[in-house]
């Protein structure tokens, strides 16, 4: 895919098969984007569904760490829960979080993949640091501001996108 689209786009990240999309694609470590891909805005829960489908990838012998814009402190007590490393305050799609998130795993861009909510950060840093990404529809559509601008502009872009049912 372009670099301005993802590599695969799917409606839920439990709709990613660990084995078959990811472990079987050489992937061992994935960076994975909190607000609205694990956990939802509206109730600040993780979903059983997920909490199951992080047990499958680590059962795949695939690392996980969270990397988020997300600066408040609660990030940091959700990646503790999920028994997840975290690299906060990332300013994607800027590329020091994704180094950051890559030692932290002992990791090489070329073993990793990518996977968010948003084009314009999960995306576009991702495909700058030349590693796939995997995007999925927001858990909610409840949104910050911020968020619902770039959302248009996602808009102009994925216009021709359809997730993966």
């Amino acid at each position: 895919m372009p670099f301005f689209k993802p590599d695969r786009f799917f409606t839920r990240v439990t709709k990613i098969d660990p084995v078959a999309d990811i472990a079987a694609r050489g992937v061992k470590c994935v960076l994975m984007d909190l607000d609205n891909t694990l956990l939802p805005r509206d109730t600040h829960q993780v979903p059983d569904d997920i909490r199951a489908w992080l047990d499958a990838l680590s059962a795949a012998g695939v690392r996980a760490c969270i990397l988020t814009n997300n600066w408040h402190h609660g990030a940091h007590e959700w990646a503790q829960r999920l028994g997840l490393p975290i690299v906060s305050h990332a300013i994607k799609p800027l590329p020091f979080a994704y180094f950051a998130a890559l030692r932290k795993l002992g990791a090489h861009w070329r073993e990793t993949l990518c996977i968010g909510d948003q084009l314009i950060t999960d995306v576009w840093g991702g495909h700058f640091l030349r590693m796939p990404v995997f995007m999925v529809e927001p858990l909610v559509s409840v949104d910050l501001k911020h968020t619902l601008i770039l959302r248009h502009v996602e808009a102009l872009f994925m216009k021709d996108v359809h997730p993966e049912k």
